[in-house]
């Protein structure tokens, strides 16, 4: 498929699907007019790396990851080495520390909304 049918598909714009090529996240084949041609697997491709962005995660850790995780199902492969488990395991601690703060944060604001409802 061409990048406007991925983008489509995908709904990443063109540009950020050119920008993960260029970091080595999404790969294409060239036609021999230059066009890029994604295969199918590049939905599932970009979608995960769309759900790892979301995650905090930064293009750089991405690159790492992508190799260890299957596409399909995002499930883990056999290549995860000891240094990427490290840093996975500190970007885990990182984001359980964002949801215990964003759970604070919702308490605070329930504690306001109940005082505001009170007579």
């Amino acid at each position: 498929m061409r990048i406007g049918e991925l983008a489509r598909r995908t709904n990443v714009s063109e540009r950020s699907l050119r920008y993960y090529e260029k970091q080595g996240m999404l790969f294409a084949e060239r036609t021999p007019g230059g066009h890029r041609e994604y295969p199918e697997a590049a939905v599932d491709r970009v979608i995960r790396i769309q759900e790892l962005f979301a995650a905090g995660l930064c293009s750089e850790k991405i690159v790492q990851l992508l190799p260890c995780m299957r596409d399909a199902d995002g499930g883990p492969s056999a290549r995860a080495t000891p240094g990427l488990v490290a840093n996975l395991t500190a970007e885990r601690a990182r984001i359980d520390r964002m949801i215990a703060d964003l759970v604070r944060s919702r308490d605070t604001l329930d504690e306001v909304i109940d005082a505001a409802r009170l007579p």
